[in-house]
C-alpha cells in the first residue's frame, strides 16, 4: 500500500500575540501601537492560518501535511493558539521552537503530526552574520530536528534568511554567510552518505537562481525542486509588482533513489489557493496580506505556502 504525505513551509507573516514583550521590537503589534493589534484581528488570523494549514497538499494526500516548517511566529504561545484552533485539532499537530536573537523576536518554528513523524532530536543553530566592519548583525536562528517516518530517519532545517530590505546587493553577502553555515553544520553533523533523508526548508530572501542557494546551499548532494517553478508571472511573494519564489524546500537526492528504501519524491508547488488571494483591483491575484504597511487589510499572510508531496510504501 502507498501512503501520500505532504511537508509544507509557510511564512506565517508577523504572528504576534497582542502582549508586550519588553526584550523585543514588538510593539507595533499591540493593542495601542501603530497597527492596532487587537485580540479579534489575532484571533482572526489564527484561524485563517490554521484553516490555509490544513488544507495544503489536500488534493493530492488526503490529509493536512505530516511536518509544516513556518517563519515569523513571535513565541510558543502563538503556535500553541495555532494548532489548538478549530481546524487544526484534529490535526495531531505538536510544535518545536526555540527563542532566537532577531531583535523583532520573530522565530522559526516545525508543526509536527507526531503520530507520523517520529521525534528524536532538536536544536537551534545560530547564524552568525558578521559585517564587512566586524559588527554581529543579530538575525533568526535555524532550527534542527531528526526523526523517523516510519523506518527512515528524516533530517529537516526550517530557515529565515537576513532579508533584503537594505537591498539586495548590499544584503547578499549575509545570506550566502547563512547558507555556508549551514552547510557546515550538514557536514559536521548528518552523515550525507547514508540512506537517511534530508529537507532544508525556509524563507530564503533569495530565489532558487541566486548565488546564496544554487552555489552555497544547494551543493551535489541536492535537489531544489522549485528551480524548475521559477516563472516572471508565478510565486510565493509579490513585491512592486513583481515575483519572487523565496519560499523553498531542498531535498537530498535519496529521495530519487528506488532501492534506498521507501520514502520518495513525487511533487513540488506553491500553494495559491483563491482564499489566500486578493480578488480584485489592480493586486487581484497577489497573496492577500493581513497588513500593508501599517494598515489592516484582513488577510491570511503576504506568502503563500509551498509544499513537495513524498509516498511511502
Amino acid at each position: 500500500m502507498m501512503n501520500k504525505h505532504t511537508i509544507a513551509f509557510y511564512n506565517l507573516e508577523n504572528l504576534f500575540d497582542v502582549k508586550d514583550d519588553p526584550y523585543t521590537l514588538d510593539d507595533d503589534f499591540l493593542p495601542w501601537g501603530k497597527k492596532f493589534w487587537t485580540k479579534k484581528r489575532y484571533r482572526k488570523k489564527i484561524s485563517k492560518l490554521a484553516n490555509t494549514i490544513k488544507s495544503i497538499g489536500d488534493e493530492n494526500s488526503g490529509n493536512p501535511p505530516i511536518l509544516v516548517g513556518v517563519a515569523e511566529v513571535e513565541n510558543a504561545k502563538v503556535l500553541e493558539d495555532l494548532i489548538e484552533s478549530q481546524p487544526l485539532q484534529a490535526c495531531k499537530y505538536n510544535y518545536v521552537h526555540y527563542d532566537s536573537p532577531d531583535e523583532r523576536g520573530i522565530d522559526v518554528a516545525l508543526l509536527v503530526n507526531e503520530e507520523v513523524f517520529k521525534i528524536e532530536e532538536t536544536n537551534a543553530i545560530p547564524i552568525n552574520i558578521v559585517e564587512e566592519n566586524g559588527i554581529k548583525d543579530y538575525t533568526r536562528d535555524a532550527l534542527y530536528v531528526n526523526g523517523y517516518i516510519g523506518n527512515e530517519k528524516v533530517h529537516v532545517l526550517v530557515m529565515h534568511w537576513p532579508s533584503r530590505r537594505d537591498g539586495v546587493e548590499l544584503t547578499s553577502h549575509k545570506r550566502i554567510q547563512a547558507a555556508q553555515q549551514i552547510n557546515l553544520f550538514i557536514k559536521n553533523n548528518i552523515d550525507i552518505g547514508l540512506k537517511d533523508k534530508i529537507v532544508l526548508m525556509g524563507d530564503f530572501n533569495d530565489n532558487p537562481t541566486d548565488e546564496s542557494l544554487k552555489k552555497y546551499l544547494v551543493t551535489e548532494e541536492f535537489f531544489n525542486p522549485f528551480l524548475s517553478i521559477v516563472r516572471p508571472n508565478k510565486g510565493s511573494l509579490n513585491y512592486r509588482g513583481e515575483w519572487f519564489l523565496f519560499d523553498q524546500i531542498i531535498i537530498s537526492h535519496n529521495f530519487f533513489r528506488p532501492n534506498n528504501n521507501m520514502l520518495k519524491f513525487d511533487k513540488a508547488g506553491i500553494f495559491n489557493d483563491l482564499s489566500l488571494k486578493e480578488w480584485k483591483g489592480k493586486h487581484k491575484g497577489k497573496p492577500f496580506r493581513t497588513f500593508k504597511g501599517k494598515k489592516y487589510m484582513g488577510g491570511v499572510s503576504d506568502h503563500f505556502p509551498v509544499y513537495i508531496c513524498i509516498t511511502s510504501t
